[in-house]
């Protein structure tokens, strides 16, 4: 029995591993193409460590393979010691593979519209990105410098890489142009909207607390008419429309699509009119009755 258990477990584990470097492979491929079919042939740049490379590359003449793995070694080697060997083992294929691919694989330049090159160059190298964050390694080592000082200082994640930002398009028009500096940013806000969507997906999770009289109501009404989990906690009321009221309640919490979102509200309205409702959105979840996005 022992023996069958360890079998499944390491079949999952080679069909994990398939799957991983399938979305490192195909993150390589559209990184490529924002690169070489649009943002290089016409020197635009990105922001973070791509844009770093770049600017480097226009600047200097060197061979923008070699620069991409010379500017995210710190960042490999910082992964390795504030992640795991798993992230930095898949962050170095992956961007070895970068490098491979913008040597080896001949892309067409599409266009020569700066606007088109800023909005489709960053959702190529966008939706790279995103590819390779979700085959569990990255090709912009920068969110691991973010990760590491945000540990370090009161200064979130997205603190970090807007500073890192600001400094390489500040870089980049005093060593290109102003334009080329502006059309860097439109760059990198395409390319991070890609990467949002592809991390969280367009069911983006979010977790509703719903306080009403009819509570029970309501919990049957998620439960059984809408198939979601639900967890009851035990509350008491305090001050509201009706004063003071010191009595105990149930306090529901579930976690739903953003596309279910708006269903689940309408039917609470049909029970209760009067129900206080809050919603927030969520990182991500595991476990429980939550269906798993695409591409996990």
């Amino acid at each position: 029995m022992i023996s069958q258990t360890a079998s499944i477990d390491s079949s999952q584990s080679h069909v994990q591993r398939l799957k991983d470097l399938a979305l490192l492979c195909a993150g390589v491929l559209c990184a490529g193409m924002g690169l070489k079919g649009f943002l290089l042939p016409n020197d635009f740049i990105d922001g973070g460590a791509m844009g770093i490379s770049l600017l480097l590359e226009i600047t200097t003449g060197v061979e923008l393979a070699l620069l991409v793995i010379l500017v995210n070694l710190p960042f490999i080697w910082m992964g390795y010691r504030q992640i795991s060997t798993g992230f930095a083992v898949r962050t170095v294929i992956a961007i070895g593979l970068l490098a491979l691919c913008l040597v080896l694989v001949p892309y067409p330049v599409v266009t020569t519209d700066k606007l088109l090159i800023s909005v489709f160059g960053g959702f190529f190298l966008g939706a790279g990105i995103g590819l390779a964050i979700r085959g569990g390694g990255v090709l912009d080592g920068t969110e691991v410098l973010a990760i590491w000082i945000s540990r370090r200082s009161s200064l979130t994640v997205g603190d970090v890489i807007m500073v890192i930002n600001v400094l390489v398009f500040g870089a980049a028009a005093m060593l290109l142009t102003v334009e080329t500096a502006l059309y860097a940013m439109l760059t990198y806000l395409a390319a991070s909207k890609t990467v949002d969507f592809l991390i969280h997906g367009i069911e983006e999770y979010t977790a509703v607390i719903i306080i009403s009289d009819y509570h029970e109501v309501i919990r049957e009404m998620v439960t059984q008419e809408l198939g979601r989990g639900i967890t009851v906690f035990k509350g008491e009321k305090g001050y509201g429309k009706r004063g003071l009221q010191q009595n105990d309640t149930n306090i529901l919490y579930v976690i739903v699509t953003r596309l279910e979102l708006t269903r689940l509200k309408d039917r609470i309205e049909r029970i209760d009119e009067n129900a206080f409702i809050v919603n927030h959105g969520v990182d991500d979840t595991k476990g429980g009755m939550v269906k798993g996005r695409p591409l996990h």
